[in-house]
């Protein structure tokens, strides 16, 4: 593999087809997987929903170890070759090996601490995700840098399918939680296979400590700030899990869910082509500039709708579609649609620090963010569950502010401009949920109700994007018509 010349592989064309190839990896997964995720959730109770969610965030620790950092620094590098990346991949599973041997020994241990002696063998055989994981997160840092993410569309659309109907199943045969941890590897391994069949790229016998430690220079700080991240974004789950039931869990992790499947989804197609395409301009600020400007209105655009909305019709959606056992997880949707509105300022502008190369700035936002997520924890748990959901509400907010601040001098892009970028979206979206919410009042059977109001509150939001001549509507007109030429 020659080095990568990112100013050759990235072009408006480029950019413009892997935008579309993420968005429709992102939302023909998030269709087959929200189809089959009510599925489950009939099959299986908020109890086993509850104690997945823990189990996942010891794995989801582990994995920033093995995965972030390096996936990171492989694609921000203007020239990567065989050396860079074979180098990662082998010291990847060998910390996928130190860590399986870790939760192995410690399952017991994390069993007894939640008086649920079934951890200990879910989180033995769910471990063995770490090994696939390693594989997946070179496999994924290859294709970001080649700009391939056609490939993306058929990995991740083959592994939601095939682990959806082992999960379903399982399910259905009575396996419970069983389902869902065997539905985890499922996909993981399925992604790999695909992957690893139409990725030309192979690990070479080679391997070299000077360019590891090269690459670990830059993303150490980012495997810092992922694993405060992680812990942090994960610690509602260890608190709830230890204070309150299983059950609790399942249905505050489950409103947490949706809005978070949908924002990462859709956000992360943009956010993952943006690195890339910003590493590329990165010596030139107004470029940089002019892209992240981009990115916020077009992730804004498209993912403040679907939030104001998915808040709007949450519970005739969730009565319909899991059942009125579900019900309890209504506030905490609503409340995290609220938060995972400005999802596209935070991710928008922590992915320009880091394709600047600023990882030490990154570092330290993430340092300033979780000390107030330690405040707001010692502020609300005594007032339950409820305030613990609200306080992540604020904190969300707050942090839009921190992550836009470094910009302001790094590339010249003020509080008020990200606002203005921001505002036309989150005000037609205000309108037309508003809207669509009032029609609860209307008496019809539920399908016939979530029906009108998804129709109404789509055609809305189109009608007033071009009633109002949004900028954004009109860039995305011309991208689709400029894809369809292809």
């Amino acid at each position: 593999m020659k080095n990568l010349d990112y100013q050759q592989l990235v072009t408006k064309n480029t950019v413009i087809s892997s935008l579309i190839w993420k968005f429709l990896e992102r939302g023909g997964v998030q269709g087959v997987q929200f189809v089959l995720s009510i599925i489950l959730a009939r099959l299986v109770s908020p109890s086993d929903y509850g104690i997945i969610a823990l189990l996942l965030v010891f794995i989801q620790i582990a994995n920033v170890f093995i995965q972030n950092g390096f996936n990171t620094a492989l694609i921000q590098k203007k020239e990567s070759d065989d050396i860079d990346f074979s180098s990662v991949f082998y010291f990847s599973l060998l910390f996928a090996a130190f860590f399986y041997i870790v939760l192995f020994f410690v399952a017991p241990v994390i069993s007894r601490f939640y008086n649920q002696s079934i951890l200990t063998p879910l989180l033995r055989v769910l471990s063995v995700t770490l090994f696939f994981g390693a594989i997946n997160s070179v496999q994924v840092a290859y294709v970001s840098k080649m700009m391939q993410f056609k490939r993306f569309f058929f990995s991740s659309m083959g592994a939601v399918i095939v682990s959806g109907f082992v999960g379903i199943i399982l399910a259905y045969n009575g396996l419970g939680v069983w389902a869902l941890v065997l539905q985890q590897l499922t996909s993981i391994f399925i992604t790999c296979a695909i992957l690893w069949i139409t990725v030309s790229w192979r690990p070479k016998l080679i391997f070299s400590f000077v360019r590891l430690k090269s690459l670990f220079g830059f993303g150490w700080k980012l495997l810092c700030s992922g694993l405060l991240d992680t812990v942090f974004r994960n610690i509602y789950n260890l608190i709830i899990g230890r204070i309150y039931s299983s059950e609790q869990l399942g249905v505050f992790n489950r409103g947490q869910q949706f809005p978070q499947v949908i924002a990462t989804n859709l956000d992360g197609s943009i956010q993952s082509v943006m690195l890339p395409t910003l590493s590329s301009h990165n010596d030139n600020l107004e470029e940089v500039k002019r892209i992240t400007r981009r990115s916020i209105s077009t992730s804004a655009y498209v993912l403040m709708p679907c939030m104001f909305g998915l808040a709007a019709i949450a519970e005739p959606l969730v009565k319909l579609l899991l059942t009125e056992k579900w019900l309890p997880c209504v506030p905490f949707l609503q409340l995290a649609c609220l938060s995972y509105a400005l999802y596209p300022l935070h991710t928008a502008n922590l992915t320009g620090i880091n394709a600047l190369g600023r990882s030490d700035i990154f570092l330290k936002l993430e340092i300033i963010k979780k000390i107030l997520v330690v405040i707001s924890l010692f502020v609300t748990i005594p007032f339950g569950i409820y305030a613990m959901a609200i306080g992540q509400v604020v904190l969300g907010f707050i942090s839009t502010f921190i992550n836009s601040y470094p910009n302001k001098k790094l590339m010249n892009y003020s509080y008020l401009e990200q606002i203005k970028d921001l505002l036309p979206a989150f005000l037609l979206s205000v309108f037309m949920s508003a809207v669509v919410w009032s029609l609860h009042f209307v008496a019809m059977p539920l399908i016939l109700l979530l029906i009108l109001q998804i129709t109404l509150g789509g055609l809305l939001y189109i009608f007033f994007s071009k009633l109002f001549k949004l900028e954004v509507f009109d860039y995305f007109i011309v991208t689709i018509k400029e894809f369809q030429k292809k």
